[in-house]
């Protein structure tokens, strides 16, 4: 019997594959188009809206246990949570190293390209940019990572797990979760012009792979979707510093 969805669902879904690829195209093809959109304009609130629908899917569709299967408990393992913490601040200092490395600064550079959403002035003194970093750090912190956990490794891969088990279901959410984000970085707007780099993407595409799976071991080894979000929190408290204070 499919309990996970709530009543009103029953009749229409299965709490299975076909019900998370629903929801990976309901969500993520507008999610790419607004993003896109924010490049251009320099302007993410739009996005935002995305965010939310991402983190209350849970409650829209779940019932009460499947809630609970996805992963919204309390964790067994505490100790995970700190572990969860340093690998995210770890990857996003490994991607920074490697961007640096090989593209500088330059926008061919992730880091260099995405931190120009955070428009931080030329100008601005030492306790301006911290004030502008505290602020980007703390939406950083919460607002992606609790809606995208929710969404990525908590429903649509819980619902592909019931199909083909978790294995399998890491590399559904992960590649979802990788190639959505193209969208920031990969498919570019430059000089007024959209601009395809390929290497630059191919390893942009990969490190969000190996992050989105990341995430998910954060979530397996912690019991919970908490492990997922404290890890993506970490990972983007740390790329919202290099940004701020290695690039700029």
């Amino acid at each position: 019997m499919n309990n996970e969805l709530k009543p009103i669902w029953r009749s229409k879904f299965n709490f299975d594959w076909k019900f998370g690829l629903f929801l990976l195209l309901l969500i993520c093809i507008p999610r790419f188009a607004l993003v896109l959109h924010g490049n251009v304009t320099s302007n993410m609130q739009f996005v935002g809206i995305i965010m939310v629908l991402m983190a209350i899917a849970p409650f829209i569709f779940l019932s009460k246990d499947g809630r609970k299967q996805i992963g919204m408990k309390k964790p067994t393992n505490y100790r995970w949570l700190i572990l969860a913490f340093a690998i995210g601040i770890f990857f996003s200092f490994l991607l920074y190293i490697i961007g640096d490395t090989f593209y500088g600064n330059t926008y061919q550079n992730w880091y260099n390209y995405i931190g120009k959403s955070y428009n931080v002035p030329n100008e601005i003194d030492g306790q301006g940019k911290l004030i502008l970093f505290s602020i980007n750090a703390l939406i950083g912190m919460t607002f992606s990572p609790i809606g995208e956990e929710l969404f990525f490794r908590g429903i649509v891969h819980s619902s592909f797990a019931k199909s083909v088990g978790n294995i399998k279901a890491s590399l559904v959410d992960s590649s979802a979760f990788a190639i959505v984000h193209i969208s920031h970085f990969g498919l570019i707007f430059h000089n007024q012009k959209w601009e395809f780099l390929l290497l630059p993407t191919l390893i942009w595409v990969l490190s969000m792979f190996l992050l989105g799976t990341l995430f998910y071991v954060s979530r397996k080894h912690t019991g919970s979707i908490l492990g997922a979000i404290i890890c993506h929190s970490a990972f983007n408290l740390g790329m919202t510093y290099y940004i701020f204070y290695q690039l700029n």
